[in-house]
């Protein structure tokens, strides 16, 4: 995969903890890159960090992006050579309790790591992941493309855009640099809503979809006719390794700036059509509208247009919003019935990373290799 690039790399994964960081740094370690995270202690001895293991896999370091002389003395004692920025405040609804920390998690917290790594004589590539709620939202009926203007009604969608914004201005006052001057790939990456298992954070659907139908309870649906790009964990994930690996094969400077991974447009689906999908999978359950005027504004329609992706990094997602709800209810269900057995719970991430891959590989995907 990715033509061997991460055999051996040091890579510094922030947020590697997290839901998405969990996966990212289980996929790094098989590609047998040298891992060392940075991030908060996980949520839940549920986690997906904790259920797969990943501390006994990379170094794991629990520290605070905010911190900014203990997260100076971890990257320059490692000297990283890829740094995927991963570690932020992921909820809007937890932003509109706390929009003063998200603001200072996502955007400080961006501005730390970008200033350590001027020192870093050693990177490669910086990939900062953000969100597709960082554009400027006008819900309109097509794609948001890389040049759109970034914004945020809310103040976790405006956290990530501002953080878009400093890390173009970081680009361009300090990595704005001649082929043989030692370039650098400074990118950001942002994603649809991704789903997959180990994801407990309340007020996601999938995540309270799921501990709805474990405890035999109706599921609560907020905004069913919302319609968001629905992805599986491992999509961007392949995209963001696929990206910092191609730009080393060519022009770095050509793969500096925004990318979109998110699916076809035949995944861009209402919640409540992933929620009939989850149950169905599951097997029993049902849902009621608790729609409420007064909650805190969301957004009712958010698209992404990953043309650019497709056309610079020939990458595709491999499955379709159907079957990423198929596999993320797979492994809610084996951690279900071995917890319910009072077992150990055996997590199967290993076995669905070799089962997307073997996805990718049938579908000829470049990045397979």
């Amino acid at each position: 995969m990715f033509n061997n690039f991460y055999s051996g790399k040091r890579v510094f994964l922030t947020g590697h903890t997290g839901f998405k960081g969990s996966w990212l740094a289980l996929w790094l370690n098989k590609l047998g890159a040298e891992v060392k995270g940075y991030a908060l202690k996980p949520r839940t001895k549920n986690d997906h960090f904790v259920v797969a293991g990943i501390e006994k896999k990379i170094s794991s370091v629990l520290g605070d992006i905010r911190d900014y002389e203990k997260l100076r003395k971890e990257i320059n004692d490692f000297k990283p050579e890829i740094v995927f920025h991963l570690a932020a405040q992921p909820l809007v609804r937890e932003a509109y309790l706390r929009p003063r920390e998200t603001f200072e998690v996502n955007v400080v917290g961006t501005v730390n790591i970008l200033e350590v790594l001027r020192e870093c004589d050693a990177l490669l590539s910086f990939i900062n992941v953000t969100s597709d709620k960082c554009y400027e939202n006008m819900e309109k009926n097509e794609g948001y493309k890389e040049d759109d203007p970034m914004g945020g009604y809310d103040p976790y969608s405006s956290s990530k855009g501002c953080s878009e914004l400093v890390t173009a201005s970081y680009r361009r006052s300090f990595y704005n640099r001649a082929p043989d001057e030692h370039p650098v790939l400074v990118a950001s990456a942002r994603a649809g809503n991704v789903i997959g298992g180990g994801d407990w954070c309340q007020d996601r659907i999938l995540p309270d979809t799921i501990s709805a139908l474990m405890n035999n309870r109706t599921v609560e649906v907020r905004n069913p006719d919302a319609v968001r790009p629905w992805q599986h964990v491992l999509e961007p994930l392949s995209g963001y390794l696929w990206l910092a690996s191609r730009a080393q094969q060519k022009d770095i400077t050509a793969f500096s700036g925004g990318w979109n991974f998110g699916p076809e447009p035949d995944s861009f689906l209402k919640v409540s059509e992933i929620v009939n999908m989850a149950i169905a999978c599951w097997g029993s359950g049902n849902w009621k509208d608790v729609s409420d005027s007064n909650s805190p504004h969301e957004a009712s329609l958010l698209m992404l247009d990953c043309e650019k992706a497709k056309k610079d990094l020939s990458w595709r997602p491999v499955m379709d919003a159907k079957q990423s709800v198929e596999l993320t209810v797979a492994w809610y269900k084996e951690f279900y019935t071995a917890a319910k057995a009072g077992g150990n719970v055996d997590c199967s991430s290993f076995k669905q990373l070799d089962e997307y891959l073997g996805k990718a590989h049938s579908r000829s995907l470049a990045w397979v290799g």
